[in-house]
């Protein structure tokens, strides 16, 4: 067989070369075009030492000069031993303590207290009382609704805890929150025995609870809180 006429061979060659030689020769030529184009200037690992050498401290190992070093991270140990410091370092920084994410407050300048209203009230079926709220807010915030929470005599900070009051606080910014002190009963949830709303025209927000016990303690404001 003519080996010299063949496709992809070249005069005195021998033949076209295998796929392995194509491969091999490939690789050497990314070898060389990477020790052309790399910084050293940057590398971690290498060190020069007191001869002239370049001594590789990840893999301890020596060479003449900067091109036979950057062979060297090429090959197989270099990159092993890299994946090997990775995967320790990796290791080790799930074992640190996370940093604490801190959550930046929003220092809004409070303008007081709203105007309020309280009103007792009692069903005149059944006798059970209950209490309505109005609380003004003409400058409030835009696109905000006021809320409210109850909170337990074990909660607050202002007064002494005392298991027969509860407390009733309404918010929206820029105004203070207030709270009203209201007696320690089960509030009814029952159709009809409770309504909220928010009137934004008047903004002028309205709560009405009733009291599953019919016996109704004194209500007033005790604090404010920012």
């Amino acid at each position: 067989m003519d080996m010299q006429n063949r496709a992809g061979s070249k005069p005195g060659a021998g033949g076209m070369a295998s796929q392995s030689e194509q491969n091999l020769q490939h690789k050497e030529r990314l070898k060389r075009l990477h020790i052309e184009t790399a910084d050293v200037s940057n590398d971690p690992y290498i060190m020069r030492n007191h001869l002239g050498s370049f001594e590789c401290r990840l893999c301890l190992t020596l060479h003449t000069n900067e091109a036979s070093y950057l062979a060297h991270t090429t090959g197989k140990k270099h990159q092993t031993n890299l994946h090997r410091r990775q995967l320790r370092e990796n290791k080790d920084n799930s074992n640190l303590p996370q940093p604490k994410i801190k959550h930046q407050k929003k220092n809004a300048i409070k303008i007081g207290r709203p105007g309020y209203r309280v009103i007792k009230q009692k069903d005149p079926e059944n006798g059970q009382k209950s209490l309505l709220f109005e609380i003004e807010y003409p400058e409030i915030e835009p696109k905000l609704q006021p809320r409210y929470r109850i909170m337990s005599a074990y909660e607050q900070k202002v007064e002494t805890p005392d298991d027969k009051y509860q407390y009733l606080l309404f918010a929206a910014e820029p105004y203070e929150t207030v709270a009203f002190k209201i007696p320690n009963m089960e509030i009814d949830y029952s159709e009809g025995k409770y309504f909220d709303a928010w009137d934004k025209d008047q903004r002028k927000y309205t709560l009405q609870i009733f009291f599953k016990d019919k016996k109704l303690y004194v209500t007033k404001v005790v604090a404010t809180k920012n």
